[in-house]
């Protein structure tokens, strides 16, 4: 960690995954054990010394563990035993620690001398029973994949379970699949074991009365809200039923009420739908497959004019958290999973999130936002609008053969450079990937910019102009612009703040590089130093003389 990133991180708001301590002259070990605990609990985060913890935070220096960083860390793996890392950070303004800790294990939470600690605000506190109960359980057996006793074949919709079958020999390319009888289907798909029904199958295609008897919970649903007032909303659906009954329908009744936002920018013309079907029918997917069936509640869908909410109970699966959900995957109910992907609904291997954030960019909408999400729940919620209709003509001048091949990383750093949003370490690959690829440039240092889009793609939708300002003028040029109000200001001289008006992009240090290139050509002059220099042309001088 460089100090730019230690000043990005700075201004963080101190949550579970980071604590900022002044720790000037020393901090107690007993102390930072705890710490390292408690975030170990929290799924791992970072500990910094030598840090102010109220906004706006500064660095004042710490002289913790000066002595011996290596001894610190044994002493940690000792009595933490996980693997905690230390950086020490010697900015201008003072030596700065961090400790990075990592999360604990799948289903098992750390202790110290059995105590289970949690943050509580700026202090530590015991964990409650309710929040061991659900660290132990992340361990356990898949739900789905139980066996629900006293359920039996009757309480399967037959013409369900042929749309399941119909599915899974269409991706498996199998004819064995059409002629095999129903129990002998379902045995295959592991959804029953030893002639029993398990969860799985009834959340699949259960009748709805045998829903109502063994598992309530498993339901879906659906309200239309025109506006944000309070009060029983436009229409209400309730799906207590098997999800094959009713995933077409739901998605028909949302369409119902799907707009069209129609867009012509030159000669590119777009009609794109508000919501996004695809993105749509995934995050659904993803609320039924991984909620928690332990819990009480239901599926919500919840519809507006401009956005879509889909809230479940369970909150992430162990081990998924929102800074890793594109790259993680750990289904909680895996039979769930493992029966979407035999008939091509879901793939396997993901959780379908990357889908959900590519169709969002395609279209130029925000990204998928988890805010109302918490420990019980998970809470996505959609936005239909499209914000820059000009980066779809850059999508477009990409290609669609291009964009087939474009991984979510891909589309992910192109967005964030449009739209001029600094890069972390982890997408540093993508874009050289890119720029090797002509899709990115490198970007002009004196305004701050990394990577820039390519001078061949803004040319092509026509904003060569937007190109020229993002990459910055050139140094030769800035020059001219300095020399031309140089002249202009003769006899009097010009000031350095005239100077830094030409040039807002750049700071002081560059413009006095500019200006001393200009003066070794022979071409300008100063006279008196610094409030009072004032910058002359060589003309001037002759004149003086």
């Amino acid at each position: 960690m460089d100090a730019e990133k230690l000043a990005l991180l700075i201004e963080k708001s101190e949550d579970e995954h980071i604590e900022f301590k002044r720790a000037e002259f020393s901090f107690n070990f007993d102390k930072l054990t705890e710490y390292c605990v408690a975030l170990s609990n929290e799924r791992g985060g970072l500990l910094i010394l030598g840090v102010t913890d109220k906004k706006p935070r500064k660095i004042v220096g710490t002289k913790a563990y000066k002595e011996n960083l290596a001894k610190i860390k044994e002493r940690l793996v000792a009595n933490v035993h996980l693997r905690i890392d230390v950086e020490e950070i010697l900015s201008p303004e003072g030596r700065v620690l961090i400790f990075h800790v990592p999360s604990r294990p799948i289903g098992m939470p750390k202790h110290l001398n059995g105590r289970y600690l949690m943050r509580a605000g700026e202090a530590l506190t015991a964990m409650p029973p309710d929040m061991l109960k659900r660290i132990f359980d992340e361990a356990g057996p898949d739900f789905s994949a139980e066996i629900c006793q006293n359920a039996s074949l009757e309480d399967l919709n037959p013409e369900d379970i042929e749309d399941f079958r119909k599915h899974w020999a269409k991706k498996s390319r199998s004819e064995a699949i059409a002629g095999l009888p129903i129990e002998q289907l379902l045995t295959d798909a592991e959804l029953i074991i030893e002639r029993k029904l398990t969860y799985a199958a009834l959340i699949l295609f259960g009748k709805r009365t045998a829903l109502g008897r063994h598992l309530g919970q498993a339901e879906v649903i659906y309200e239309y809200r025109g506006n944000e007032a309070s009060g029983p909303p436009q229409q209400r659906l309730e799906f207590r039923q098997g999800f094959f009954s009713f995933y077409d329908k739901l998605w028909k009744t949302i369409d119902l009420r799907n707009t069209n936002q129609h867009y012509q920018e030159g000669l590119f013309i777009w009609d794109i739908k508000t919501f996004n079907e695809s993105a749509i029918r995934e995050a659904i997917l993803n609320a039924v497959c991984h909620r928690d069936y332990r819990m009480a509640g239901s599926v919500f869908v919840r519809q507006y004019p401009e956005r879509i909410e889909i809230a479940s109970s369970g909150g992430l699966p162990a081990g998924i958290t929102f800074e890793n959900i594109l790259w993680e995957q750990a289904p909680r109910n895996r039979r769930l999973a493992e029966a979407f992907s035999r008939c091509g609904l879901v793939e396997r291997s993901g959780q379908g999130m990357n889908r959900i954030y590519e169709a969002c960019i395609r279209e130029s909408k925000a990204e998928p936002d988890f805010t109302h999400s918490d420990q019980d729940h998970f809470w996505i919620t959609l936005h239909g609008t499209i914000r820059h209709p000009e980066f779809l003509n850059i999508l477009e001048k990409i290609g669609n053969e291009k964009l087939l091949n474009f991984s979510t990383e891909d589309f992910i750093v192109i967005q964030a450079v449009f739209e001029n949003r600094p890069l972390s370490d982890r997408f540093t690959r993508v874009a050289e990937k890119l720029y090797e690829e002509g899709l990115l440039e490198k970007g002009s240092r004196t305004k701050g910019k990394k990577w820039i889009l390519a001078r061949r793609i803004y040319s092509a939708v026509g904003k060569s102009g937007t190109y020229t300002r993002k990459k910055g003028l050139d140094k030769e040029t800035n020059k001219e612009l300095l020399l031309k109000h140089i002249k202009s200001s003769d006899p009097e001289g010009a000031k350095m703040e005239e100077l830094l008006q030409v040039l807002p992009a750049l700071d002081r240090h560059r413009i006095r590089s500019l200006l001393l290139s200009l003066t070794n050509e022979g071409r300008i002059f100063v006279e008196g130093s610094t409030n009072a220099a004032r910058w002359h042309t060589e003309t001037e001088k002759e004149h003086k003389h």
